[in-house]
C-alpha cells in the first residue's frame, strides 16, 4: 500500500486562538523578522500539529486589504504546514506593506521557520 500523501488543509483547530495565547506566544517566543513579516514561535510540550496566528493592524491598509494579507499568509501556512516541526506556537506580526503573491509569502515563511 503507498504511503498516505499530506492533507493540506488548515481548519480551526491549527489556528492559535485567544489573547492569553496570543500574548504569551509574544511576550516569550524567539523572534525573527523578514520584512514585512516578524515570526514569534513558542515549543509546546505536546507534539501536536503546529498552530498558526496572525496579527495585523489598522496601518496596514482598509478592511479588505488586511483581509487579503491574511488570507494570502494563511494559504501560505497551508502548503508549507507539512514541512514544519509540530509543537510550535507561531505568531505572525504583519508591517505595513504592498500585499505580495502567495509564493512570496511561502518563501519568506519558510525562511523564518526552517
Amino acid at each position: 500500500m503507498p504511503a498516505e500523501k499530506p492533507r493540506f488543509t488548515f481548519p480551526r483547530t491549527l489556528r492559535l486562538r485567544g489573547k492569553s495565547t496570543f500574548d504569551l506566544t509574544f511576550k516569550t517566543g524567539k523572534r525573527r523578522s523578514n520584512f514585512p513579516l516578524a515570526l514569534h514561535s513558542l515549543r509546546r510540550t505536546d507534539n501536536d500539529p503546529s498552530k498558526l496566528g496572525i496579527s495585523i493592524g489598522t496601518r496596514c491598509g482598509n478592511a479588505a486589504r488586511r483581509n487579503l494579507i491574511k488570507r494570502r499568509l494563511r494559504e501560505a501556512y497551508r502548503l508549507l504546514q507539512h514541512e514544519l516541526p509540530p509543537g510550535f506556537d507561531y505568531l505572525l506580526v504583519i508591517k505595513p506593506h504592498v500585499p505580495l503573491e502567495v509564493p512570496v509569502y511561502q518563501a519568506k515563511l519558510r525562511q523564518l521557520t526552517l
